[in-house]
């Protein structure tokens, strides 16, 4: 597909996610043709969770990096997460998958929303060069339990088109490039090439 530095955001349609995937532009595995959506592509919720163990702690400082005790459980496929109101926890998606070409947006489902569950707070993108299982910042926003069940549909990712190669890459510059479940993994230095002079 070509590019052009004028268009305005520009989102894959069924028809050419399933195109990037056939020619490897995108990658998604495993690609289920089902979950194809008009302009998007569902993807599922995963067995790991992470949450807090807020009796050990009295605050987080993130600028000190004071962080809660946490805890990672595995929750076996047919298996249930109980969700109580006001919690937050650390989910995955069972779906790995990237792109080089693309910038990926990760949105919420609607069907979810509307009982209050909330798969993400603030981070919605994902950078061309990143290739993840990704992490979901679950939240229940209702009064009463949500159950969270492996393998539901819980979020869905979009694909739009960047007006040229971006001159760095996730690869090179994110913070979680080799390991997304890495939670509290250090910000990485980039080293910038000093220009030669020329005699």
């Amino acid at each position: 597909m070509a590019r052009n530095a004028k268009y305005k955001t520009m989102f894959l349609s069924d028809v050419d996610i399933k195109k990037a995937v056939k020619k490897g532009e995108i990658i998604i595995k495993p690609f289920i043709s089902s979950k194809v959506q008009p302009v998007s592509y569902d993807i599922r919720l995963g067995n790991k969770f992470v949450f807090n163990e807020d009796t050990k702690t009295r605050f987080v400082d993130p600028e000190r990096k004071i962080f809660a005790p946490s805890r990672e459980i595995e929750i076996a496929d047919g298996d249930e997460f109980v969700l109580h109101p006001g919690t937050s926890v650390l989910g995955i998606s069972k779906e790995f998958f990237g792109s080089d070409n693309y910038l990926i947006q990760l949105g919420g489902k609607s069907s979810l929303a509307r009982i209050g569950l909330m798969i993400h707070n603030t981070a919605g993108i994902i950078n061309p060069g990143h290739f993840l299982r990704v992490t979901f910042e679950i939240t229940n926003q209702n009064n009463i339990p949500i159950i969270l069940r492996p393998g539901m549909e819980i979020a869905q990712i979009l694909f739009s088109m960047i007006s040229s190669p971006p001159s760095r890459t996730y690869k090179t510059t994110g913070r979680f490039a080799k390991d997304n479940w890495d939670h509290f993994a250090p910000k990485k230095k980039v080293t910038k090439k000093r220009a030669t002079k020329k005699k």
